[in-house]
């Protein structure tokens, strides 16, 4: 006779919810779905004969350390990579300082791990990327939403009271996830300033940085002020999110207590997938395959927002983003997008909804789309089925106010 297990969840584990992108996720496997939900980079972009290369280099010159144990801190050539790249506008960033992570998801644990105590305030952007939430709450912090506007965080309305007694603010001012939205030079020094008179951390995440569809780069937070801004950054968007690779740069004080950290956790992010990055970014690749991305993605936005011009009601709102994978829509309050993505699910086309992207007071009348792993021809038709549906939605909302 079968037994039953026995065991008593954490409370930690008890709190967990799973992610609402990865749920939807699990529906747009069908192959018949039109998908603007998933964050994940167009597969078109991925440099496989590059890698192919690399790997077959890392097997001829190095094999035995490559599928060895390693550093937790990092293959220190990879590192010393990494430093130099953000050594930018007269600031100096030391391969001390940076540590490579399993993917940007396991920097946001370990600076949960470090940073945060129940209770602790932790500032967040409105909306912000759920992943970071997701993350974060593991630890149970008390989140302090941010005013955002259409340039990001409103740095005029950050007040002392939100401030006060915060162990970080976690930002991402490159093209945004969820609403693609991009910080201006002006906003960015200032809120390093508030966050630096205050005794915040500043936690940069800057996965789509690269992904200006111009070539245009702001100045990072990091460059601002090294001493007071922990820096994330991936190679997912840029090469493959299979590789897994992420990195943090952080003050040396803050570095060690990170890399103990990572020791509980996994010892060290795989040898043989830095090795294979490091010789895939040589002879200056990077700066010759991100064009091929930018072009790329800059031609899919382009499409989408052609089509939600289209066969979208005039009462909904989105952006046009400079860069990035992401638009963000707002349709009119009293639409619930969860109740739609239903609906969609229906006409087998999938998106998110924006509720699961706040901390609180969640506004769930807004919706993400993703654009970059879509063919063209799927954009115009999955858009076509969306608009129907919200000027359903639209107009039901009219008559349910006018009837109130």
């Amino acid at each position: 006779m079968a037994m039953t297990a026995k065991f008593t969840l954490s409370q930690r584990a008890q709190a967990l919810t799973s992610s609402a992108i990865r749920e939807i996720l699990k529906v747009t496997e069908r192959p018949e779905v039109i998908s603007f939900a998933g964050g994940l980079p167009s597969p078109a972009t991925f440099p496989i004969e590059r890698m192919r290369w690399a790997t077959d280099k890392v097997f001829d010159e190095a094999p035995h350390a490559a599928l060895q144990y390693g550093p937790t801190e990092g293959y220190t050539p990879l590192r010393e990579w990494i430093a130099a790249r953000h050594s930018k506008n007269g600031v100096i960033i030391r391969p001390s300082q940076v540590l490579i992570t399993t993917g940007s998801q396991q920097g946001l644990d370990l600076l949960g791990k470090v940073l945060i105590d129940e209770g602790s305030k932790v500032l967040v952007e409105t909306p912000s990327y759920l992943g970071a939430l997701q993350a974060f709450s593991l630890f149970q912090p008390q989140f302090v939403p941010m005013q955002t506007d259409e340039q990001g965080i409103v740095t005029d309305a950050l007040t002392s009271e939100q401030l006060q007694g915060g162990r970080f603010m976690y930002c991402l001012p490159n093209f945004q996830n969820p609403t693609g939205r991009r910080m201006p030079l002006e906003r960015r020094q200032a809120l390093v300033k508030q966050a630096t008179e205050a005794g915040v951390l500043v936690v940069e995440d800057d996965p789509y940085g690269e992904l200006s569809y111009h070539g245009e780069q702001l100045p990072s937070l990091l460059s601002m002020n090294p001493d007071n801004v922990v820096y994330m950054g991936s190679f997912s968007k840029v090469l493959a999110p299979g590789l897994r690779l992420g990195y943090l740069i952080a003050p040396e004080e803050l570095h060690g207590k990170l890399v103990q950290a990572k020791q509980a956790a996994d010892l060290h992010t795989p040898s043989f997938s830095q090795r294979i990055v490091y010789e895939a970014l040589q002879g200056g690749f990077l700066d010759r395959h991100i064009p091929e991305i930018r072009t790329l993605y800059a031609h899919q936005c382009e499409l989408m927002l052609s089509a939600l011009e289209r066969h979208f009601p005039a009462e909904a709102r989105w952006n046009r983003p400079a860069g990035g994978m992401f638009i963000w829509v707002t349709l009119p309050k009293g639409i619930d997008t969860s109740a739609l993505l239903a609906q969609a699910i229906e006409q087998n086309v999938a998106f998110v909804p924006g509720a699961p992207f706040f901390a609180a007071d969640p506004q769930i009348n807004t919706l993400r789309l993703s654009f970059v792993t879509v063919p063209a021809e799927k954009i115009e038709q999955g858009m076509e089925r969306l608009g129907v549906l919200v000027k359903a939605a639209v107009a039901a909302n009219k008559a349910t106010a006018a009837a109130a």
